[in-house]
């Protein structure tokens, strides 16, 4: 592309070039791993820094089915992607009245299945009670449920989630620590903390509520950097990863991807990743098919949790 056709263009507004006109870093579906689901952006609570806007009145992206579900395991074994996890994010999952159906379909078909929540009042309904312990009778550590706790000082989980949400957090993670079931946690970097100091927080959690997490490990114990569309991040480019000593197929978008289903919608999406639920350059058409193609890395969550803080939503 001629240096003329490549002006006027600012950070992340050209899928193939950057402001400086050089070609932009692409990913492709190299080694799918996960295929996520959002089961809907309704949310008990409010966050105060949530990267989908979750809330009790956002429902932007709306319940998804078990029948929809199913359809896309139908794909899965139909394109061969060889998947070992589905994943179930929110929004709450559990707020989903479909969301016990959806897993034991995934679970019965031999996938791995793990489910983000916040281990709140949805999960803790004597009906989802009941359907967990099932799922747990019959699929025992197939099933994950990974625990948002923001950070191990209840203080500050709470600044994030509102007053007593720690300790109602805690209570569901007792109840499942009670009946059995396999759990992780998923906390946050945004307080500066050493990463040596958050974990061993963390392991005096653990320790105290008798958890079987461990708090030393990256799956089981997931510190998120934090996703601030405002903050300045490099673009990156093709030459970045030989700088950076990375490569493609470590980024998420070469190993998974989100089904979501739009307000007004008669069809769910797919998407390029957990991120950016929202932006339309990264929804990729209404089948597995159509999401086959490269991931131009044309967003600062690109950069800035992907890229350079090398995390990942999957287990």
């Amino acid at each position: 592309m001629k240096d003329t056709e490549t002006r006027g263009y600012g950070k992340f507004e050209h899928p193939a070039i950057t402001a400086k006109g050089e070609a932009r870093a692409t990913v492709a579906l190299s080694k799918p791993e996960t295929l996520w689901f959002n089961t809907g952006t309704l949310c008990n609570i409010e966050c105060a820094n949530c990267y989908i806007e979750s809330s009790p009145t956002n429902d932007r992206l709306v319940y998804i089915t078990e029948r929809e579900v199913r359809d896309y395991l139908d794909q899965l074994e139909a394109r061969g992607w060889g998947v070992r996890e589905i994943g179930f994010t929110g929004g709450e999952p559990f707020m989903n009245p479909e969301m016990i159906g959806m897993a034991r379909a995934a679970l019965a078909r031999g996938y791995d299945v793990l489910i983000l929540t916040n281990a709140m009042r949805p999960m803790m309904r004597a009906s989802v009670q009941r359907g967990l312990k099932a799922l747990h009778s019959e699929f025992g550590e197939k099933l994950t449920l990974r625990i948002s706790v923001d950070h191990w000082n209840a203080d500050r989980h709470d600044e994030e989630r509102g007053a007593g949400s720690f300790e109602k957090t805690l209570q569901g993670m007792r109840w499942l620590r009670d009946a059995g079931l396999r759990m992780t946690v998923a906390g946050r970097t945004m307080w500066g903390e050493a990463d040596t100091e958050a974990r061993a927080g963390y392991a005096a959690l653990y320790a105290r509520e008798g958890f079987k997490v461990n708090a030393e490990h990256p799956g089981e114990t997931v510190l998120f950097p934090e996703m601030d569309e405002t903050a300045d991040v490099p673009e990156i480019t093709t030459a970045c990863w030989g700088i950076l000593g990375k490569a493609p197929e470590q980024v998420m978008c070469a190993s998974s991807r989100m089904v979501v289903k739009r307000r007004g919608a008669a069809r769910p999406a797919v998407v390029a990743c957990t991120l950016l639920p929202y932006d339309p350059q990264f929804e990729l058409g209404e089948t597995l098919a159509e999401a086959e193609g490269d991931i131009a890395l044309n967003h600062p969550h690109c950069a800035k949790f992907c890229v350079l803080g090398g995390a990942s939503c999957s287990a």
